[in-house]
Parts: C-alpha cells; sequence; structure tokens
C-alpha cells in the first residue's frame, strides 16, 4: 500500500482527497482509528482513503464532513469524482472493489467479461447494444475497460476465474477477425496462467448459475462480496449469507462446467471456427 509520504495529491483526484482527508483529520487532532470510530468503520479504511486505494461512497464523505466540521468540502470532492468517473454510477463502488479485490471470480452466459475483452470486441459489443453512440463514448468506454484490465498485469495481481457458457464462444461479436482475435487473446492469458476459464458446455443444459452473471470478490482484510448486473442497474451485496450463497452456486458452477484444460481445448476449437 502507498505509505501517506510518497502521495502526490496532485495525481489524481481520488490522491487530492485522500491528501485533504489526511489534512484535516490531522488538523481536527484525531487518529485513524479514533476517525473510524467516529464514523462507523475501522481506522484502516480511513488510511486505504488517505492513501487513495479508495474512494468513500457518498455517505461517508457527509459522515466524515460532519465529523471533521468541513462545512461539505469532502462530500463535494466526492461528488466531482463521481462525475468524472467513466463507469456507470451503479457500477462505481463495484470497480473500486474490484482493483482491490485477492480474488475475482465471475460468471458470464452471454458475452466475454470484461477484463478479458480486446479493444475490438468492446467496440462492437457497444456499437451494436447501442447504435446511436457517438465514437467519442465508444472509446471511452474501450479506454475504461482497459484500464481495469490492468489489474491482470500488476506484479501481485488478484486470483482470476472465470466460468462462461459455450454461447460466450460461438456467439459473433464484431467479424470473424474481431472474434478470432478475441478468443486468441483469452488462450494467451490462460496459458500465461493469470487466469482460470472453465466452459460450461451447451449440452449440460439446465445448470445451477442460469439466474444470470455475477460475481464475487475477496479481499485480504476485508469480507467478501457479491456483485450482479443488468443491462442498465447492478447491485453490490455484503450480506455474509447471501455472499455465502453466491459462493456456494459458483462451487456448483464449477462443479459442471468443462476442466480448465477441457475448457481450453474448446476456447481453441471455437477460435479456429473463427479463422480469416
Amino acid at each position: 500500500m502507498t505509505r501517506p509520504n510518497d502521495l502526490n495529491p496532485w495525481d489524481s483526484p481520488r490522491a487530492f482527497y485522500g491528501a485533504e482527508l489526511r489534512g484535516k483529520r490531522k488538523a481536527a487532532g484525531f487518529s485513524q482509528d479514533e476517525l473510524g470510530a467516529l464514523v462507523f468503520c475501522s481506522g484502516a479504511y480511513i488510511g486505504q482513503m488517505e492513501n487513495a486505494t479508495r474512494r468513500p461512497p457518498m455517505e461517508m464523505a457527509k459522515l466524515l464532513d460532519a465529523v471533521l466540521h468541513t462545512d461539505g468540502i469532502l462530500t463535494r470532492m466526492c461528488e466531482a469524482m463521481e462525475q468524472a468517473s467513466q463507469h456507470a454510477e451503479y457500477f462505481r463502488l463495484a470497480a473500486e472493489l474490484e482493483a482491490l479485490a485477492s480474488a475475482l471470480y465471475q460468471y458470464a452466459p452471454m458475452i466475454v467479461p470484461g477484463l478479458l475483452q480486446t479493444p475490438e470486441y468492446t467496440r462492437a459489443l457497444i456499437r451494436a447494444s447501442r447504435p446511436f453512440a457517438s465514437e467519442e463514448f465508444i472509446e471511452k468506454s474501450v479506454i475504461t475497460r482497459r484500464e481495469r484490465a490492468q489489474l491482470l498485469d500488476g506484479p501481485e495481481p488478484p486470483e482470476v476465474w472465470f466460468i462462461v457458457h459455450e454461447l460466450v464462444l460461438s456467439t459473433s461479436v464484431g467479424d470473424a477477425a474481431v472474434m478470432h482475435a478475441q478468443l486468441a487473446h483469452v488462450v494467451q492469458l490462460i496459458e500465461q496462467h493469470r487466469v482460470v476459464v472453465q466452459v460450461i458446455p451447451m449440452s449440460e443444459g439446465a445448470h445451477p448459475l442460469m439466474d444470470g452473471p455475477f460475481r464475487v470478490m475477496t479481499f485480504t482484510d476485508a469480507p467478501p462480496v457479491a456483485y450482479t448486473e443488468s443491462a442498465y442497474s447492478g447491485q453490490l451485496l455484503d450480506t455474509p449469507a447471501v455472499v455465502a450463497k453466491y459462493a456456494k452456486d459458483y462451487d456448483l458452477g464449477r462443479a459442471v462446467a468443462l476442466s480448465p484444460d477441457a475448457s481450453l481445448a474448446m476456447i481453441r476449437a471455437a477460435m479456429e471456427d473463427f479463422a480469416p
């Protein structure tokens, strides 16, 4: 984790927020643990906000303003960060947590998961689903998705496991060249041991994951969460019993899916079907 003295407040809006929070906390005479107790979180969470590894939810910013008597400045800064975010509002916090997760387990029934997408696949997907979107909107979406995928390239990447339905491999997004390159990219990530992918074949019929796409994220210093998403909405779930049910469903999905080796063979075969 970044040490406070290493943080340059001009690196990003989040870094500036962290520096401001640290300064106002110290001016009020609170330790991180003392401030955390007043706003109903841990001192470690306060430290993560100050170190720019977490952006506070809006309600947390309001509590901090009230406790530190900062006249709403932290809330306004939080609003500015949310408006500047390239992610949809319902996905912003999930994206924050995704970048902090020690392990990520995702099920995708119809399309290649965002972390695995090539820019060409993303462009074709957005153009198909939003035919009137501007080129600027599409390119921003491509950049944002590629920035998310950088977590796979870090020195200590999380454990990332995907279950996809066979429909993901056979549904053409873009032309044959786009699909061939997309599946080749997935194969490369698997062969480099950066992700694990299992495929549920169509021959399996009904299976435990038919309720729709979801992901479970675990952390080294915080409880796990689950995230579900539909076309224009998403829900972050942190109730332990609910998250445990999603984790169990995921284990059941792994049990009915093809093994990683058999899945890799299926992905390679699908890739060849799209060969130019």
